[in-house]
């Protein structure tokens, strides 16, 4: 490929591909939309009249052969992520995967030794580590403000029950994931921005989880009130999935991570929040969308003792430690989704393309932070006994 060529890329899902269309605009000189797959006939019609011209398939193995494709962003469901992105590294393709990027310890494997033989670019979409406060934090933890972090707390709890069931009232792959899978089922949400606040794969590593799953009762009670009471997911025992799952890390350094899942217990809609606590310096991100993060420094923050310490506005720092990407970008990549984070993953996607240097969410991340999938499902089962997390660099610290 001409390297003054814009890289050519194909979206395997075209519903949820389709989020990424304005942060596809502001890279239209370095990434172009050529291709799109989906299965359903109706998606890749729209797709045609939006974008007149554009290539579409039905079946994947198809796009792969296609040699004017030479990347490809994967936004289908989850359990399809890690076989597709292995089909389409054999293929030389390079690799964008949405989330999570493997449900299995095999995949996981599998996923790294491809990558490592292929020599393709691979990157996790994990969109929530480039949202603007999580930015910020990583700035601030990079440049020493929290001191010897020893403490951090992701959560994603969203109300996500209308979408465990077709009109019909069958299950979706969401829901039938709940109907045979207990366990924290997609942590990289909550644990990428963490894992990147306290340097895990570069400087640190996680050792061991334990899991905890709550009894399930809202969705077969959504069942029952969307549904009707003889719906067999109103059933006792239909739903393996507890509604809210507990996962704790242990750190090589000894640091602490605690991890909440929830997507089917009620609230309204607020779906992330995080701590970080340092010796210097401690975090809470925003609870409410009209609230500000807030952040206490020692020695800076109001309150001259520990007695009377008070939290300020992360935002009364911005001038200080906005990072650099939000810094040179805010007005671009407010107009994509997720926060920003859309524009971001496929502006570091292409970056690592064009200079051939590693994303800054490679394999190795991509696995270590996906395999809490399996484990938790393992430490659960085992009634919350830990579980070792492997090191898929290998002590390999220079990957």
């Amino acid at each position: 490929m001409n390297a003054q060529q814009p890289i050519r890329l194909a979206v395997v899902g075209g519903r949820r591909g389709g989020s990424f269309r304005l942060a596809l605009q502001s890279l239209a000189e370095r990434l172009t939309l050529t291709t799109i797959c989906d299965l359903s006939e109706e998606v890749l019609a729209q797709w045609r009249a939006d974008h007149p011209g554009i290539q579409t398939y039905s079946r994947y193995e198809d796009l792969l052969d296609d040699a004017a494709v030479d990347a490809v962003l994967l936004a289908t469901p989850m359990y399809l992520h890690a076989g597709q992105a292995v089909q389409a590294l054999r293929a030389g393709k390079h690799v964008l995967s949405e989330v999570i990027a493997a449900t299995t310890l095999d995949e996981c494997w599998e996923l790294v030794e491809t990558v490592e033989q292929t020599g393709r670019t691979y990157m996790l979409a994990e969109n929530y580590c480039y949202m603007r406060p999580n930015r910020m934090v990583l700035n601030m933890a990079q440049q020493g403000v929290f001191g010897e972090i020893t403490f951090a707390e992701g959560g994603y709890i969203h109300d996500c029950r209308y979408l465990i069931f077709n009109a019909d009232g069958s299950t979706t792959w969401r829901g039938e994931m709940r109907r045979i899978f207990n366990g924290n089922g997609y942590p990289t949400h909550s644990l990428g921005p963490v894992a990147q606040w306290l340097g895990i794969n570069r400087g640190d590593r996680l050792v061991s989880t334990a899991t905890w799953v709550s009894k399930a009762c809202a969705a077969q009670l959504y069942a029952r009130d969307h549904l009707g009471p003889d719906h067999p997911a109103t059933e006792d025992r239909y739903w393996q999935l507890g509604d809210s799952a507990t996962t704790l890390i242990q750190t090589a350094k000894g640091a602490l991570i605690v991890l909440r899942m929830d997507s089917n217990s009620a609230r309204p809609h607020n779906m992330t929040h995080y701590t970080l606590q340092g010796t210097q310096a401690a975090y809470l991100s925003a609870r409410h969308h009209k609230e500000d993060p807030l952040i206490w420094i020692d020695g800076r923050s109001p309150g001259a003792s520990p007695g009377d310490a008070e939290w300020e506005s992360l935002w009364n720092y911005s001038d200080e430690y906005e990072h650099p990407d939000w810094r040179e970008w805010r007005a671009v990549a407010q107009k994509a989704g997720h926060g920003g984070g859309d524009f971001f993953v496929l502006r570091d996607f292409v970056q690592a393309i064009e200079t051939g240097s590693p994303p800054p969410i490679d394999v190795y991340d991509a696995v270590t932070w996906s395999v809490i999938m399996p484990l938790s499902a393992q430490s659960v089962a085992q009634g919350g006994a830990p579980v070792a997390v492997p090191d898929f660099r290998r002590g390999n610290r220079s990957l």
